[in-house]
């Protein structure tokens, strides 16, 4: 067991929304178990402040991760490429352009999984591009206070993709890192979008609004979404997620980062 993250004796942020009552808890987290009710639970490894700032060596094994979701986003040791998680599989989008499959002794700085649960679904209507995608569906959500898991699956007219190659100590920011990014554009793919809606009071731990990242169905191609054409009509599913669970590093560079700052701008400049 890596003893770089916390687990069994760690540090656990859990917000679980009840009505219009929100409750926050500090507890020990156990490594192994995973209940009913964490069904519906957002598992979070580390922040996307602590990823921009350089934390990218990788602190838990994506065996352990796996334990707390099958759907889910992230990146691997070193900012090595992209992470998409379906169906309980684990892929890598590399920059060379490739999709690979993930062994479970692999490692993430950050990553965000659940267990994918439909509770609703919406169609789109019409042809988006991922700004308008992102203003108008969530404008449609039930309330833009909740955490959603999002997939959409289809014939996507257009998909343009990023994945960073992996990095070297010392770590550069995400901002400088995202400069040698690798883009690549695909059309009339099929293929599924993978990804998160968090809640805005979210800025600091993760991507605020939509996260997505995008794998082909032959699960040959992929990477984090910088744009997409949706299909007319095409069907958004959510799952709702009312809880979220963070396990902290208790070592190495995450303890020494300073997480005070407001990295929004810079954030948003790099996932768009």
């Amino acid at each position: 067991m890596d003893t770089k993250f916390l687990l069994g004796i760690g540090l656990a942020i859990v917000l679980v929304f009840c009505g219009a009552a929100v409750y926050t808890t500090f507890s020990k987290l156990p490594a192994a178990s995973v209940k009913a009710e964490d069904q519906e639970t957002l598992y979070q490894v580390s922040t996307i402040d602590a990823l921009m700032q350089g934390v990218y060596d990788g602190v838990q094994p994506v065996g352990e991760m796996k334990k707390h979701g099958d759907f889910g986003i992230g990146t691997f040791d070193a900012l090595d490429g992209e992470m998409i998680v379906i169906d309980g599989k684990v892929y890598q989008a590399k920059a060379d352009g490739g999709v690979y499959a993930v062994m479970d002794n692999a490692t993430t700085p950050f990553a965000t999984v659940t267990h994918f649960n439909r509770d609703f679904s919406v169609s789109t209507g019409r042809p988006m591009n991922f700004s308008e995608f992102s203003t108008e569906m969530s404008a449609r959500l039930p309330t833009q206070n909740m955490i959603y898991a999002v997939r959409m699956e289809g014939t996507f007219p257009s998909v343009k993709v990023r994945a960073i190659p992996a990095q070297q100590k010392p770590y550069p920011t995400l901002t400088e890192a995202a400069k040698n990014q690798s883009v690549y554009t695909y059309a009339n793919t099929k293929g599924t979008v993978v990804g998160f809606y968090t809640p805005a009071f979210f800025k600091g731990l993760n991507v605020a609004g939509y996260h997505l990242h995008f794998i082909s169905g032959d699960r040959r191609t992929g990477g984090h979404i910088l744009d997409f054409t949706v299909p007319v009509n095409a069907t958004v599913e959510y799952d709702v997620t009312p809880a979220f669970a963070m396990p902290l590093p208790t070592s190495g560079a995450f303890t020494g980062v300073d997480l005070s700052q407001d990295l929004s701008k810079e954030l948003a400049k790099i996932e768009s």
